[in-house]
Parts: structure tokens; sequence; C-alpha cells
């Protein structure tokens, strides 16, 4: 019995499997016969108010509608004459639910879709709002076009109304699904003729359209909030500052000099100063990861304390680098406040870092105090954060060093570079001079106040 068993169990298991997989493909044919989803597809938008609609024109490539069974003929070329319904619910599926408009803070649901059109991937109508909409105008293409369906473009326009032109527009969308990255390019067109551009990937939330200022810097205040703590890179250097320097009297030069030198590079960075080349991404991420080893380092051997600001001026310069690779990014979302955005992002980066000193230095102290002495605990924690920022600045550095470095051309572009580096230096050694200063005296008080406060005593005596 037990051998029949163990020669007709594998004929019955492979039975079994072959009849589960026919009733699957039986009971879920849409596994079975669906499109993959492409890797990654760049969707376009025109968003225009005037007078009392909103016309929005949306160009997306169909091969992301892989659920919609597309009429077609000969080798799969789509059937223009039997599409149109097939078409128009690919329109309402995947685009005019998924994208959601709204004025002054509510949201427009009665919409109407004008028209929809699919074009030729070689169109390239969308880089005007004029013919754009000229494009959409057009008669649809008929049979003789021999275009496969996953070339295609759908380009569709939407109208909503609207109270006024005037109005405050944002934009929730939720098209990210489309692909696994999906980029969207969209314009809004301001009535007194200005464009706001924003290129984002997948679903970034709720976006203002032509933010009011207050709109920009809370937007901007909580950028830089959340860059600060999920920054780990940033928050290990704070770590390697507060270590040896826990008290708020011993921290204040040194997490001024760090604030005012990353705000410098920061500035700097917004008003052109930061270096086109590919290269210089990664050089800063590495010097990033070089900065945490010296400072872990630093307090392993004990260096003197009294000049760890200008340590930290020095490296806050790199990390003002850091920040404004996620400012320049974001900065689209400003509108027409660039300026005030840029100070919203400074300051919820500050708010940050408090929050994490407030945070690490109390459990330091408790740490030192109860657990392990402060210099055996002082060694061990920098040794494990120079470990860990140490393989950082291998890795980056191996990236680094993939790209070609070349003498840049002596052209009227490199001396207007070399002007702006050379003010921007002028500046750092101005306000290097001045906080020398301000901390020498600052350093003066402290010593004369601890001098009086010995002397108390031996008076009354």
């Amino acid at each position: 019995m037990n051998n029949n068993y163990l020669i007709f169990s594998p004929c019955l298991l492979l039975n079994f499997l072959c009849r589960s997989l026919l009733l699957a493909t039986f009971l879920f044919p849409a596994l079975s016969f669906a499109h993959d989803i492409p890797s990654r597809v760049t969707v376009y938008a025109f968003v225009k108010p005037q007078a009392n609609q909103l016309t929005v024109l949306l160009r997306v490539p169909m091969e992301a509608f892989n659920e919609i069974s597309f009429p077609l003929r000969g080798p799969g070329y789509l059937e223009f004459s039997k599409a149109d319904f097939a078409i128009h619910d690919a329109a309402r599926v995947y685009i005019t639910e998924s994208i959601h408009f709204f004025e002054n803070g509510e949201e427009l649901t009665e919409k109407q879709l004008e028209t929809v059109r699919v074009s030729l991937p070689s169109n390239r109508s969308f880089t005007r709002f004029e013919d754009a909409l000229e494009n959409i105008m057009l008669p649809p293409l008929d049979d003789s076009a021999n275009l496969f369906w996953a070339q295609g473009v759908l380009d569709v326009m939407v109208t909503y109304p609207i109270t006024s032109e005037l109005s405050d527009f944002s934009v929730k969308p939720e098209i990210g699904t489309l692909s696994n990255q999906t980029t969207t390019v969209l314009r809004f067109l301001v009535p007194s003729g200005a464009e706001r551009v924003f290129n984002y990937l997948g679903n970034p939330g709720l976006v203002q359209l032509d933010p009011r200022w207050h709109q920009a810097t809370l937007r901007f205040v909580k950028m830089g909030f959340q860059h600060i703590l999920n920054g780990l890179d940033h928050l290990l250097f704070l770590f390697c500052l507060v270590i040896p320097l826990r008290s708020i009297r011993a921290l204040i030069p040194v997490i001024s000099a760090f604030t005012v030198a990353h705000s410098i590079t920061l500035i700097s960075s917004a008003f052109g100063i930061l270096p086109n080349s590919l290269w210089f991404p990664p050089l800063i991420e590495t010097l990033i990861a070089l900065s945490i080893v010296y400072m872990a380092f630093e307090n392993i051997i004990g260096a003197k304390l009294e000049h760890r600001w200008m340590a930290a001026f020095g490296f806050g310069l790199v990390h003002g680098f850091g920040f404004s690779f996620l400012f320049s990014d974001t900065l689209q979302f400003a509108g027409g406040h660039l300026f005030s955005s840029l100070l919203a992002f400074n300051v919820g980066v500050e708010i940050g870092q408090l929050l994490v000193l407030i945070l690490v230095i109390p459990l330091l102290n408790i740490l030192f105090r109860r657990f392990v002495k402060e210099r055996i605990g002082t060694i061990l924690l920098s040794a494990l954060l120079a470990h860990s920022a140490w393989h950082w600045m291998l890795d980056r550095g191996t990236q680094l060093n993939q790209f070609q470095f070349q003498m840049p051309l002596l052209d009227t572009v490199f001396f207007v570079a070399l002007m702006r580096w050379g003010m921007m230096l002028i500046i750092i050694a101005a306000v290097l001079w001045g906080m020398y200063e301000l901390f020498r005296r600052f350093s003066l008080v402290q010593s004369i106040s601890s001098y009086g406060e010995r002397r108390i005593p031996e008076t009354e005596d």
C-alpha cells in the first residue's frame, strides 16, 4: 500500500494542479490576460481658468490603459471606427475620475468630458495650450492610420464651471497608479499671463496651483521639518555635535554656526550658485558622510570643544548644499514666493533641529549618569556613528568615482559663475569673522561670570 501511494501520489498531485490552474483561468480571466503595468509613463496637462470655466487638457500614453479592451485589427492596429466607446471609457476610468480640482477649497464636482482624441506618438502639440487645444478639436483619425494601440497617446479635454478665474485653484491628482513611475508635467496658466510649471512623481497630494504667500510658507515649513527628520545623515551629524556638549550654553555657538552656515549655502543655491554638473550631488553626499566620520573621531580622541563651532560652520556649508537638492525639487510649489518659501523651508529645518536637541540631550544625560561613564559612552556611541558613516562614505565615493571630471570651458558662463562663487566666499569670510568676534566676547562674558560666582563666597567670608 505504501509503495503504490509513493508511485501514484506525484501523478495525483500533478492532476490536481492542472485542474486547479484550469479552474482559476475560467474563474479569473482578467488575471490571465491582463496587460502588464508599464514601468513609467509621462502625463502632460494644461489647466487654464477663463471667465466662468476651468479648462483642463491632458495627454496620457495609451499603454497605461492596460485593462481596456480596444477594438483591434491586423497585427494589433487600433480600429478607430469602432474605438469611440472604449476611448471614452478609458478617459473616464483612468483620468477624469482620478484628478480632483478645487476652487477656494471646494471640490469642483460638476465636470464635462468635452472631447477625446487619439494622437500619433509623433504629435508634439502639447508644448503650448493653444496648440494642444487645436489638436484635440481636430477630427479623429481613421482606420487608414496604422497605429499600434499601445503606442498612441490619448488627448482629453475636461471643463469645470467656476465662479471666477481669480479664485484660488488647487488639484489633487491620483493618477500615480498608471505605471510604476508616473511623471506629471502640469502647466497652470494664470489669468495675468504667467505660467506655473509643476513636475512631480506619483501622487503629491493637494497642490496649490497659484499659492498665496501664507500657503507657500506653511507648505515649505512642513517640508523643511520633514526633511530634517527624514534625513538620517543630517541627524547623525547633529548627534555627533551633541554627544560631548550637552548643555544649552555650550551648544549655542555650535548650533548657531551650523545653522548660519547651511543657511548661507541654501540661500545661495536657490539663487543659482549651485553647479549644474552631475558629479556635484554625489560629491556633497560623500562629504556629508565624511563630516559624520570626522566629528565622530573628534569625539573619540577628545578634541578641544571650544573650537568645535568652526568645524560645525565648515560642515554646515556642505549640509546646506544637501538641503538645497530637496528645495530645488520642491521650488515649483512656491509659485511667485521664492524668498518667503526659502525662509520658511529654513525655519522648518531649524524647528526640526530644535526638536531633535530637546529629545536627545536629556536621553544622553540619563545614559551617562545611570548606565555608563561619560567618556566610555562617548567613545562607544561615536564609534557606532563613525562605522555607519564610513560605509556610507565608501559607497557614495564609489558612485562619485564613476563620473568623469573635465576641465570647464573658459567662457562667459564660467567667469560669471566664478564671480558668484567669489561673492559667496566673501560673504562666508565676513560671517565667519563676525561669528568669531561674537563667540569670543560670549566666552569672555562667561569667564567673567564664572569668576564672579567663585569670588562671591570669598567676599562674604
